[in-house]
């Protein structure tokens, strides 16, 4: 089912990068929904609040307790959310021939990127199948990587935290086929980011990555479509190869 049908969506980690242009298109559908940008950055939401959206100070990797108490809020806040878009992760390079390795950041790593996550959806499945009792649809939307398929040695562990999060997000899917709960994919290839800034890859890597805007319009078009699993580039590549192997969820 469209997207073009939600009345609220909230976006998770929507400072920067595919979050930030997501959100900011949402906003733009015919259907005008309510846009939640929720991000740690209080700068980087002000922004977004001058650009019309609702914003919240989110930050995923905060304690699960504080977690729920956020999550609780915004559902109190906006009792008609009935998307979310899981966009925030982060991205090391590790090399485990040396002896150097962080494991602070391994562990924030997995972390960030998968079991915030899950602990994220847990927290909203209760209101989302509330409102499948009412007959009405909803969307969880986690951001999984092209890497989650064809992992790169370069990001071992990052690879491994996009390859849990595609695993539990089709085993997700068939445990929602009773509901009216609708859970999509989105698979992003090497895509245009300041997170490569921070690695001091950009350079490098600008000559291979799908510019942000190009990679905004061809994921929208996904999204409005309703198609289960949205790929774009190389990543929608490797995804049709994947799918000609992969074998049912049981």
């Amino acid at each position: 089912m469209s997207i073009d049908n939600a009345k609220c969506i909230l976006v998770i980690g929507a400072t920067s990068g595919i979050g930030r242009a997501l959100a900011l298109a949402l906003a733009e559908l015919p259907s005008r929904p309510t846009v939640i940008a929720a991000g740690r950055r209080q700068d980087r939401l002000k922004e977004l609040q001058e650009k019309m959206l609702e914003t919240v100070r989110l930050d995923v990797a905060a304690d699960l307790d504080v977690l729920k108490e956020n999550i609780d809020s915004i559902i109190a806040k906006y009792p008609n959310l009935d998307a979310i878009i899981l966009s925030a992760g982060i991205q090391y390079q590790l090399d485990f021939t040396s002896a150097a390795v962080d494991l602070n950041q391994v562990y924030r790593e997995i972390n960030v990127n998968y079991l915030a996550v899950v602990s994220l959806i847990s927290m909203f499945l209760p209101h989302f199948l509330k409102l499948s009792a009412e007959g009405r649809s909803s969307w969880i939307i986690p951001i999984s990587s092209g890497l989650g398929l064809t992992p790169s040695s370069l990001m071992p562990n990052y690879s491994a935290s996009k390859a849990a999060l595609r695993s539990f997000t089709t085993s997700l899917r068939k445990q929602m086929e009773v509901t009216n709960v609708n859970v999509l994919e989105i698979i992003p290839p090497l895509v245009e980011s300041e997170l490569h800034d921070e690695q001091g890859t950009t350079e490098r890597l600008s000559k291979f990555w799908m510019p942000l805007d190009e990679y905004t319009e061809k994921t929208m078009q996904g999204l409005r479509k309703g198609d289960i699993h949205i790929a774009a580039g190389r990543a929608e590549e490797t995804l049709k190869r994947f799918q000609a192997l992969e074998k049912p969820v049981l």
